[in-house]
């Protein structure tokens, strides 16, 4: 069974930083690419960030670009978001997810419950 669990998620004031983790199981983790998507409330999923099967390729949404970045360990089988200069626009609930094959080409398909940003003052 996949298993995705996300932690690392709190209450953090705007400009600061937050890391988030995701611990994988229940499959080969270093066949398969890594993304990171987000919910801000009442709004769409959004996808925010990617990495590659070995950690060589990453990519980046517009939104948060410049402010974030994705690694994985396979040794330990958990890809990791560090979120900096956050503002209250990156509110909402983080979801690591699973690619479909090693990269991000064929999409994703599993997600983990989540873990909540908030950023305020």
């Amino acid at each position: 069974e996949v298993q995705l669990v996300e932690s690392g998620g709190g209450l953090v004031q705007p400009g600061g930083s937050l890391t988030l983790s995701c611990e994988a199981s229940g499959f080969t983790f270093d066949d398969h690419g890594m993304s990171w998507v987000r919910q801000a409330p009442g709004k769409r999923l959004e996808w925010v960030s990617d990495v590659s099967w070995n950690g060589a390729t990453t990519f980046y949404g517009e939104s948060m670009k410049g402010r974030i970045t994705i690694s994985r360990d396979n040794s330990k089988n958990t890809v990791t978001l560090e979120m900096n200069n956050l503002n209250v626009e990156d509110t909402g609930v983080y979801y690591c997810a699973k690619d479909r094959a090693s990269n991000m080409v064929y999409g994703m398909d599993y997600w983990g419950k989540g873990t909540l940003v908030t950023v305020s003052s």
